[in-house]
């Protein structure tokens, strides 16, 4: 009998421990990064894709070097009759600012990327308020609309970080689906990565100036249209509100 007390108290707190652990890996209510539990701390986590029923993925591009090929990006979504969402380092804005204006005017989505484009995981609170800040003033000056998204350079991040951009109401946006355009890959390679990796809900990450990205864009958007998917920007595949986010960066809908 006393054997079985025991064993009793031992499975209701191992079921409580679960349940806190559990109730810890969420985040409720439009929360922009989960909370989830490891051990005796609590790491914040970005959204890598979205569960969803609906045959919808959002494709991305990071702007900070060139934009020789940005203008035919355009051109090619707009022939798909797809959007897409860019995210602009504060330092290509400077540079380049018909070209967000062009990007703006074609319907298109613009979230920041830092504006200098640094490791924002080794900065200090201030820092990063000031680089975010920075860069949606940039953005904000040109097209004269609120920034809602950020994407952190070399997608890396921690508490801090995620804790400043919710601060300025961001949602923080990784990718569950790299592209590796970046590294010279040929089009037939970018595109077989994308296809061979994609599913409901991804976020599909490739740059704007990269060696191959026109051909391999065309070739993503030309599969995925004959597999019968809606291809959209971020904004637009993502839940705004009443979700939670769990420890993989996987935003549910409550």
């Amino acid at each position: 009998m006393h054997f079985c007390v025991i064993k009793s108290r031992t499975i209701k707190i191992f079921v409580a421990m679960l349940l806190v652990a559990v109730l810890l890996s969420l985040s409720v209510n439009g929360a922009t990064s989960a909370q989830v539990y490891f051990g005796y701390s609590t790491r914040k986590v970005p959204i890598y894709n979205v569960e969803t029923e609906e045959k919808q993925v959002a494709i991305s591009f990071d702007a900070a070097w060139g934009a020789d090929k940005t203008e035919k990006i355009i051109e090619i979504l707009d022939e798909f009759d797809v959007t897409a969402t860019f995210f602009l380092v504060g330092f290509w804005v400077d540079d380049y600012q018909d070209m967000v204006k062009t990007i703006d005017e074609a319907g298109l989505e613009i979230g920041t990327h830092s504006n200098t484009h640094p490791d924002m995981a080794k900065l200090d609170k201030t820092t990063i308020k000031s680089e975010l800040e920075t860069s949606i003033s940039k953005i904000k000056a040109v097209t004269g609309k609120e920034v809602e998204l950020f994407r952190a350079p070399f997608g890396s991040y921690n508490n801090d970080l995620l804790d400043v951009a919710e601060s300025l109401n961001l949602k923080t946006i990784q990718w569950d689906v790299d592209s590796l355009d970046w590294k010279g890959l040929s089009a037939s390679e970018i595109s077989g990565r994308v296809l061979s990796r994609v599913k409901n809900g991804s976020i599909i990450l490739m740059h704007n100036n990269s060696d191959h990205v026109l051909d391999g864009l065309r070739l993503i958007l030309n599969r995925l249209k004959v597999q019968g998917y809606k291809v959209s920007c971020i904004g637009d595949l993502i839940y705004q509100e009443n979700y939670t986010i769990d420890r993989n960066g996987v935003q549910h809908k409550i």
